[in-house]
């Protein structure tokens, strides 16, 4: 009886080994060559100082290659049909049977569409500290982080050691809005200890900006220019605050939106824009668990925790284990979950993006990139549709290579806006 892992972050890896240990058979799947999570150094690299995430890492990633019970497989999961999964590796496909399916298939950029932002030199924060971390890469020499969240600041950190001049970072909410939450982070002494590192490390090297956002790109054959703009509460630019930074690069990053493909593939039910588990990490599906970013943005600790969980409560779904030997090791780790998601609910609705985001699009500004859908076209189909699905399909946002990945958020909101005007 075995257990298919899909993400080699920190719920798939905890995952897997907490699943092999309880005397399941695991298979662990991943497009990366090795089980590190995102971006992480690669080992010709020897980074000088290892954080103590990467340690953590090394030390599953050794108990993954050596445990018997545990195989590794790259490539990505494209398909499935019943309980047999498709593993494709660009060239082969191999095919696995899943008596328990554990998804922790992580979570991408999010990124607002504004005027410019398909010009080459603008990046997702996450492929700049991707780039930066793995290949010892800078995008750019003068480097502008825009976005929302905490997630900016390890990005500049990663862009400042490899010798970027970060020129500014902004963040569009504000710093209220955390301190009225600042009860929820009582008891999160690892959180609040790695915010205090990052800004005492980058305290001097960049200039930090609240209530702020980058809203036009500008360049020819690359961008040139950033412009910013103070923002009000709603997300608005303030009349009379914009203006130009020169910048070879900017990394954008407006929160982080779970991989749910796989999930909707095999009929899981979703929650506020999340995989809906039980205290078991169990979803709708009864084979199926979820862990980790795809069940809610809450941290790596709080996605090894759900990993912990779901991989034993998968090794006792196919037999290998029961509830009585493993009860003790869920109970740890769901504290830890429990603790995670309040964070994790605080954090969201800290960063939550403002209600009037869209006014910095103009008529030509795309909203699709992979289709080169403007914003223009998606106002034009608003006038002849009810409902969000026709809209969009009907001037093809979302129907692109990604499938929806970079845009369907953003074109959602869109649409209902357009709709409800």
């Amino acid at each position: 009886m075995s257990v298919v892992v899909v993400g080699a972050g920190p719920a798939g890896m905890t995952a897997a080994v907490r699943a092999a240990r309880a005397g399941a058979d695991v298979l662990l799947v991943d497009p990366a060559r090795s089980p590190r999570g995102q971006h992480h150094p690669a080992p010709e690299f020897g980074a000088a100082r290892k954080r103590r995430d990467q340690r953590g890492f090394a030390f599953l990633d050794q108990q993954i290659r050596s445990h018997p019970r545990i195989r590794l497989l790259t490539g990505s999961v494209r398909s499935l049909d019943g309980r047999t999964v498709h593993v494709h590796d660009g060239e082969t496909c191999e095919t696995a049977r899943a008596d328990a399916l554990v998804l922790a298939t992580g979570a991408h950029d999010r990124v607002l569409p504004f005027p410019g932002w398909e010009l080459p030199g603008v990046f997702t924060a996450g492929a700049a500290q991707a780039l930066a971390r793995e290949q010892r890469i800078a995008v750019g020499g003068r480097v502008l982080v825009a976005g929302a969240g905490p997630v900016l600041l390890p990005v500049t950190e990663s862009l400042l050691e490899v010798g970027a001049d970060v020129v500014a970072v902004l963040d569009a909410g504000s710093a209220g809005a955390w301190l009225r939450r600042a009860p929820t982070l009582a008891g999160q002494w690892d959180k609040l200890a790695g915010l205090a590192g990052y800004l005492r490390r980058l305290l001097g090297n960049t200039q930090f900006r609240t209530r702020a956002g980058v809203v036009e790109a500008l360049g020819d054959d690359r961008v040139r220019e950033a412009v910013v703009a103070k923002l009000d509460a709603r997300w608005r630019p303030v009349p009379g605050t914009h203006r130009r930074i020169a910048v070879d690069a900017i990394c954008v990053a407006h929160g982080l939106v779970p991989r749910l493909e796989l999930a909707q593939t095999v009929g899981c039910d979703l929650r506020d824009g999340f995989v809906w588990v039980d205290v078991t990490q169990r979803t709708s599906v009864p084979w199926v668990f979820a862990a980790g970013e795809t069940t809610g943005i809450a941290g790596s600790r709080a996605a090894a925790a759900e990993g912990a969980v779901a991989g034993l409560a998968a090794a006792v779904h196919v037999g290998a284990t029961t509830w009585n030997e493993v009860g003790k090791h869920v109970r740890r780790a769901s504290l830890v979950v429990r603790c995670g998601r309040r964070f994790g609910r605080a954090m969201a609705s800290a960063t939550r993006i403002g209600e009037d985001w869209n006014a910095w699009l103009t008529p030509q500004t795309l909203v699709c990139r992979c289709e080169e859908v403007p914003y223009q076209a998606l106002r034009d189909s608003a006038r002849t549709r009810r409902d969000a699905r026709s809209l969009k399909m009907s001037c093809r946002v979302g129907l692109g290579r990604c499938q929806g990945r970079m845009c369907g958020r953003n074109a959602d909101e869109l649409a209902e806006d357009l709709l409800r005007g």
